[in-house]
């Protein structure tokens, strides 16, 4: 069923270009890449990502809404951050961190030897987060001010991203995608965590959701792997993958062997 979905999905992107074996190309003019529609939701900018209607981010007066008490109840943070199987030393980065609530946990686990980097856009984001770095007296994030296409991480660093309910705010997914595998480590991992547009229960706002089928299409013009899906949040799902290179492609037979 699932191969279904996804196969529907891909036949359905017109307007992203595609190379003759059927795969998004990469290599396609940045200008086709996007689609624009005057008639779309008011809760999205009108503009379409491989039929995907992108959404409004969420601005910087917000920011109170990410740290609500209620957030452990209704989507299990701590549950998720013990899900990346974080190790001390390790290089993480938290895009679209906002005040920090996910990047202050990943800091603690990973320890004085790692180091978490923040991205936000935002600059009045950054502004709070250095706020609470100070007041807590954390060490070992380091705060970045990215752009819509570039998260500003250093090249070939980092163990592991995650995006908590993020990605489908990007002006430009196919441009930060980009950004974000190239500052992946080989065999380091893109984690979305988003809430499931699969579930009618979940109680947000439709272009806030994503499906499982709809995040493996987009990542496909990427040398990415899909890895997995966990799917025992309360809301959201967290979708897993790696970039192409490390040990387990090392590992696998060449057409000679």
């Amino acid at each position: 069923m699932r191969q279904f979905v996804l196969s529907s999905l891909l036949i359905g992107f017109a307007t992203f270009a595609m190379s003759p074996h059927g795969v998004a190309d990469e290599t396609a003019n940045p200008d086709d890449r996007y689609e624009f529609r005057q008639e779309h939701d008011p809760n999205g900018i009108g503009k379409f990502y491989m039929g995907r209607e992108i959404a409004h981010v969420m601005g910087h007066q917000g920011a109170d809404w990410l740290e609500r008490p209620e957030r452990e109840e209704e989507e299990q943070p701590k549950k998720l951050v013990n899900l990346l199987k974080l190790k001390p030393g390790m290089n993480v980065a938290d895009i679209g961190a906002g005040t920090g609530y996910i990047t202050f946990p990943m800091a603690k686990k990973i320890g004085p030897d790692g180091k978490a980097y923040a991205v936000d856009i935002q600059p009045e984001m950054i502004d709070l987060l250095r706020q609470r770095m100070k007041k807590r007296k954390v060490t070992n994030i380091e705060p970045i001010q990215g752009t819509e296409k570039d998260p500003k991480l250093p090249d070939s660093s980092i163990d592991l991203i995650i995006m908590v309910d993020v990605y489908h705010e990007f002006s430009f997914p196919f441009e930060m995608t980009e950004g974000m595998v190239k500052a992946l480590k080989p065999g380091g991992r893109l984690v979305f965590v988003e809430y499931r547009l699969e579930d009618p229960n979940v109680p947000i706002k439709l272009v806030h959701k994503m499906s499982e089928a709809q995040v493996i299409a987009e990542m496909k013009p990427h040398p990415l792997r899909w890895v997995g899906t966990i799917g025992n949040l309360p809301r959201q799902h967290v979708i897993i993958f790696e970039k192409n290179g490390g040990p387990e492609d090392k590992e696998k037979p060449t057409s000679d062997s």
